[in-house]
């Protein structure tokens, strides 16, 4: 690897935010390295891209180990880690909440975010500069009505993130939380299990964001001179002013 490469490291990079972000970051100059489980639309990605497509399930820490050391074997350092894996599951209030969903919800959102940005840290480190940019929401400031273990999961992602900027302070690492508010990706159809229009009713009469939308940002954070730190960029479509709040042409 050419010393002059700037690896970009992007989790659950097979479609929406993921996907966008590696295609944003490829654009900009960045040699992207992708993990995600779904293989062949990673791999297909990753192609058309000129990177990299591992297998990353961040669920589970054999993988993540196993992803970590495949990136070591070929780079020696890497510049920027996304933090993109997460998702929704479900949408019931607490008393009928499923705890398999908190479970999911938890080990991806929250445990996967640790997880991952432990084992990629040493590779972050060897970096002269580096930048640490975890997805976060607006769920991670506001709540709503059976959102609980998705908010409690992102408010998670929040105190990550406001800790991390803490213990790295002084190192040539940058901490970033991106909050994005509606976002018309697979973000819904996963929430409600493949119920297609029960997904697409999240979006009707209004506009939401693409994941093109929310990569601009992620690459404009991380582009920024190496001295100055986006702590948080909170974007949401026009027509949404809470998690509540939304206006629909009817």
């Amino acid at each position: 690897m050419p010393d002059t490469d700037r690896i970009a490291v992007v989790t659950g990079a097979s479609s929406g935010i993921g996907e966008a972000t590696a295609r944003a970051l490829a654009g900009a100059g960045f040699r992207v390295v992708l993990g995600a489980r779904r293989q062949d639309r990673l791999m297909a990605v990753a192609g058309e891209l000129g990177g990299r497509g591992l297998p990353l399930d961040v669920r589970d820490l054999k993988s993540i180990a196993a992803f970590t050391r495949a990136i070591e074997a070929d780079y020696h350092q890497v510049e920027v880690l996304i933090n993109n894996a997460g998702l929704a599951a479900g949408l019931q209030p607490l008393a009928d909440g499923s705890d398999d969903d908190w479970v999911q919800m938890m080990e991806t959102n929250v445990l996967g975010l640790l997880r991952v940005t432990k084992s990629m840290l040493p590779l972050l480190r060897r970096a002269p500069r580096a930048h640490i940019v975890n997805l976060g929401s607006v769920a991670g400031f506001e709540v709503y009505p059976g959102g609980v273990g998705y908010t409690a999961s992102k408010h998670a992602v929040r105190a990550i993130t406001r800790t991390l900027r803490l213990e790295l302070m002084g190192e040539p690492i940058r901490v970033t939380e991106i909050e994005p508010g509606m976002v018309e990706t697979e973000f819904s159809l996963v929430r409600f299990k493949g119920d297609a229009k029960r997904a697409g009713a999240v979006y009707e009469g209004m506009q939401p964001l693409t994941g093109a939308d929310v990569a601009d940002c992620i690459l404009w954070t991380v582009t920024r001179p190496p001295h100055v730190n986006i702590d948080e960029l909170v974007v949401r479509p026009i027509a949404q002013a809470t998690t509540r709040d939304v206006a629909r042409k009817r």
